[in-house]
């Protein structure tokens, strides 16, 4: 990874000072819409306003030298096409033993606009070939014990009765699990209660190939995608357009722009701009950075023997962006192995961050939240703490729970992404800790951003037309015939709708080629 400009603690001061004294240039551009932030959901939104207003004169600010080098890259992310098939906290088990269904229908619900969309975006020519960033990987959920194999059978009995989870399987037979999986059964200990799902229309997504794709096509559509440009400040202005104060990494230039939207899909790095931009409705945010390492191998007869993301439980105190999983990886058309993630702790918000990050974003209306969100999660830190204690080889050993056969020399430790997790007020715990994803926007709509994480680059196509909705609201009846061009099931479920819901599965599966 390139990094044209990564300042340390020693460029906070004169961070905070360009934050709050204007630059000595005057705005030379104003945009319709500009987006901060190099990932997919600048990607993503980008697109749907290039093909909503082909005329809007669009930006898109990158601090990197590359866009798609922070969370969306492929090696920063489990590549995983988030459907809730496998991700057991998408279906929690309530106090009298019944499984709740409805936030993993609403997360497959959302993967399936995305698919929509991607499968537009092809016949469309905005993206290349589907193998270039899909590919079909099998969805398995894999679990150890009595009280766990219990749970998944109750969680396969519920989900195979929704349209959009059919033809989900489930087996307690090493021999069939073997068929499915070889390396979890390889050495597996006799007597042992297990037991496993798969839904083979799974997928493993490139979503950096992906996000390199859409800008791609935006930058020859005439967008300006715009590298090496730090946005530095946000100011509203009396006719309620934007002023952004940006600088160049490359010679640190600094230059102005105005713009009448501005979406702020900067990663960790959203919180601070936010902040900066003065509206009311951050107050009360904090985001907690959480880093993660992988297990990795490339041996071609591992990789042979393992065709599918394969999830399992977290561990006791760990976040759900932490629960272990071994998976198929396709990234630049090449296949290896992936396990983890193991997580690390740094004080930045990005990969690319500030050590200063953690402790620059506290106000006086977050402080408060953000301490009771420490003083309830004991658990978290003391999982951040044993994890931050495994060497190569303890990582090893929790793999070999999945694949027991697993030898310390066959694998290499690989630094993946950071996730900044959303903290929050609360009217009745006084401040909470969220996983997932969470759009904030001022009240007049011409300024929103994205925080959180997983399952955000999978649900994006969702996410961003709340966004659309929320800042748009005078032009969505407009928009709604290409919206519907775009996603043909746009304002309607298709969970509740099984002849809908299986007729959509099969058309994108053929438009992205994953058939099974």
């Amino acid at each position: 990874m390139t990094v044209t400009d990564n300042p340390g603690a020693d460029d906070h001061a004169a961070e905070n000072a360009a934050a709050t004294s204007p630059a000595a240039v005057s705005p030379t551009e104003t945009y319709d819409a500009l987006l901060i932030g190099g990932g997919i959901m600048s990607a993503t939104l980008g697109t749907l306003l290039q093909q909503l207003e082909p005329d809007w004169k669009i930006g898109v600010f990158e601090r990197l030298s590359e866009v798609a080098q922070e969370s969306s890259n492929a090696w920063n992310n489990a590549g995983t096409g988030h459907a809730a098939l496998c991700e057991l906290n998408y279906t929690p088990e309530s106090s009298d033993g019944t499984i709740d269904p409805s936030k993993a229908i609403g997360i497959n619900e959302q993967f399936q606009q995305s698919r929509q969309l991607w499968s537009a975006l092809i016949e469309r020519g905005v993206l290349d070939e589907p193998s270039t960033f899909i590919n079909a990987t099998p969805h398995m959920t894999f679990v150890r014990g009595e009280k766990d194999v219990a749970f998944l059978k109750k969680r396969y009995e519920v989900l195979k009765e929704q349209p959009l989870f059919a033809g989900i399987e489930y087996s307690e037979d090493s021999r069939v699990i073997n068929e499915w999986a070889p390396l979890l059964m390889q050495k597996r200990r006799k007597g042992e209660p297990f037991a496993a799902t798969r839904v083979p229309a799974g997928t493993d997504v490139d979503f950096g190939s992906l996000t390199r794709q859409l800008f791609e096509h935006l930058a020859a559509s005439g967008v300006d995608v715009e590298t090496n440009r730090e946005v530095r400040n946000l100011k509203r202005q009396k006719d309620g357009t934007w002023e952004v104060t940006y600088r160049q990494t490359v010679g640190r230039t600094p230059g102005k722009v105005r713009a009448r939207f501005v979406f702020v899909g900067a990663g960790g790095w959203a919180i601070k701009l936010l902040q900066r931009s003065g509206i009311p409705e951050i107050s009360g945010y904090g985001v907690f950075p959480i880093g993660g390492q992988w297990l990795k191998t490339s041996k071609p007869e591992l990789v042979a023997q393992h065709k599918a993301k394969v999830y399992s439980q977290a561990s006791v105190g760990a976040p759900p962006m932490s629960v272990p999983h071994l998976d198929t990886r396709v990234v630049d058309g090449e296949a290896s192995l992936l396990f983890g993630p193991f997580a690390t702790f740094s004080p930045k918000f990005l990969k690319n961050g500030r050590m200063t990050d953690i402790v620059a974003q506290v106000r006086p209306g977050n402080i408060l939240p953000m301490l009771k969100v420490a003083i309830d999660n004991p658990g978290l830190i003391k999982y951040l703490v044993s994890e931050l204690l495994k060497g190569h080889g303890k990582k090893v050993d929790s793999l070999r729970d999945f694949m027991p056969s697993a030898r310390d020399e066959d694998w290499e430790l690989l630094q993946a992404g950071q996730r900044a997790q959303v903290m929050k007020k609360d009217p009745k715990k006084g401040g909470v800790l969220q996983f997932g994803t969470e759009v904030v926007s001022s009240a007049d709509g011409s300024i929103a951003g994205l925080l959180g994480a997983s399952p955000g680059a999978s649900t994006g196509a969702s996410i961003m037309l709340g966004l659309l909705k929320t800042c748009f609201p005078d032009r969505l009846a407009a928009w709604e015939p290409t919206l519907k061009e775009l996603i043909p099931t746009y304002g309607q479920t298709l969970n509740s709708a099984p002849d809908t819901a299986h007729e959509v599965l099969q058309k994108t599966a053929a438009a992205l080629q994953i058939n099974v």
